[in-house]
């Protein structure tokens, strides 16, 4: 067998990928959950335990000025401040929310859901349920406008949370709020009331999210906004149009063939709906920037979950090989396409979004990313909110202690293993 591997592998490096895993189940039909720091460091679960619930202390408990990014506001809410801008963000508030929901902190969760829907979210048309993604700390909005991934991590993350802990009253009626977001991402355009600035967040044509759902920005997308494995949840979980989340899942898949290098697997920050780079504004967007960052860590975890499309495995192989090429400890943040380097900073955040691309790996390289991240303190000081909360989630998934919270027990649907097909 092992002679049949390397011949594929001399004729087709995603052949031979595709051979070592076409037997692989995810999470979601199995149940079980890698967890790498015990399979290639040895660790305890005990010592696991113990580092998430420091981590956890620190980000979400530890001292004000140096270490927390949870902050309690009487009575009942509480937001996930930016420290370096002195703001609060719909991306901080839904990782804080999914963050909460995998520890099973209801009180976190509960004051974090409580402030973003008493602040952030709209409650009259055109913009009715999405949430204005930037605002002061006290919940004064400083821009209107919805930023796509804060609504698509609310919903599953209220998901989860109807699942782990029951429905309530009012807004912690988790499940119908994770619907009405849902509702409102594909149904904003042709309505009476609608003024024409403010689109769907999702392009029904494309079937993939965009940047921003209005006229200025609905035109392309985010590479880091596309999560396939949440597409697939809501497929099977939302009360209606669950055929076209199954198309959005399968969609995405095919997006990040089209939009990652073939050589070093790099993504640009924003992408035109067929992968290819979009420069807007002037911000280098094309490059590999800090949105970028996070899409191994959603290739791998749709694989983890999924295992729909053997081709997670090719290019999680391929990122890390590039990264492992540019010295472990010191590789740079910022990347062209094809690899040359833009900024020497070694960031935290990135290192622990490599180190979750390692579930869909199979180099052995991958255990000098899951060590870095082990070795790697607790981010503090100014940079804490971005590093810091990619951190505590590369933790969780790494662990294994990312999970699948079914608050239905019943799937709606089952979608097709399209791209898995795409290989016979």
């Amino acid at each position: 067998m092992c002679g049949f591997l390397g011949v594929i592998a001399w004729i087709s490096p995603n052949l031979a990928d595709f051979a070592q895993v076409s037997g692989q189940r995810g999470a979601y039909y199995t149940g079980t959950y890698q967890n790498l720091f015990s399979e290639l460091l040895g660790k305890s679960e005990s010592e696991v335990k113990a580092r998430i619930d420091r981590t956890f202390q620190k980000l979400f408990h530890g001292n004000d000025s140096t270490e927390r990014v949870y902050h309690p506001v009487d009575p009942d809410k509480a937001y996930v401040e930016d420290i370096l801008h002195r703001d609060v963000r719909t991306e901080g508030m839904s990782y804080g929310m999914m963050i909460a929901v995998q520890l099973d902190k209801k009180t976190e969760f509960d004051r974090l859901w409580s402030w973003a829907k008493t602040f952030m979210q709209h409650r009259e048309e055109p913009r009715k349920n999405y949430f204005a993604w930037h605002c002061k700390t006290d919940g004064t909005i400083l821009d209107s406008s919805a930023a796509s991934d804060g609504e698509e991590w609310f919903v599953t993350a209220l998901f989860f949370a109807s699942a782990r802990w029951g429905d309530g009253q009012g807004a912690f009626k988790y499940r119908a709020e994770a619907q009405a977001i849902l509702d409102a991402m594909l149904n904003k355009e042709g309505k009476p009331w609608s003024d024409g600035r403010i689109t769907n967040m999702f392009s029904r044509e494309e079937k993939q999210v965009v940047f921003v759902p209005s006229r200025e920005a609905a035109w392309f997308t985010d590479p880091s906004y596309h999560l396939p494995h949440f597409y697939e949840l809501w497929a099977r979980w939302a009360d209606k149009n669950n055929q076209f989340w199954c198309d959005a899942a399968s969609t995405s898949r095919r997006f990040f063939k089209k939009a990652a290098h073939p050589s070093t697997g790099l993504m640009p920050d924003y992408a035109h709906f067929d992968g290819s780079p979009v420069n807007r504004w002037g911000g280098g967007n094309d490059n590999f920037r800090y949105d970028a960052w996070r899409v191994g860590m959603n290739v791998a975890l749709d694989y983890a979950w999924f295992a729909k499309d053997p081709w997670a495995v090719t290019q999680s192989n391929r990122l890390l090989s590039f990264f492992h090429s540019q010295g472990m400890g010191t590789y740079g943040n910022l990347f062209t396409l094809d690899g040359r380097k833009l900024s020497d900073d070694h960031s935290v955040g990135l290192v622990a979004m490599n180190a979750v691309a390692c579930l869909a790996s199979t180099k052995a390289n991958r255990r000098d990313f899951v060590e870095e991240l082990w070795n790697t303190p607790v981010p503090s000081g100014p940079y804490r909110y971005y590093d810091g909360l990619l951190y505590m989630m590369a933790m969780l998934q790494v662990s294994g202690n990312f999970k699948i919270y079914d608050p239905t027990g019943k799937p709606a649907i089952e979608c097709p293993d399209e791209a898995r097909e795409e290989h016979k």
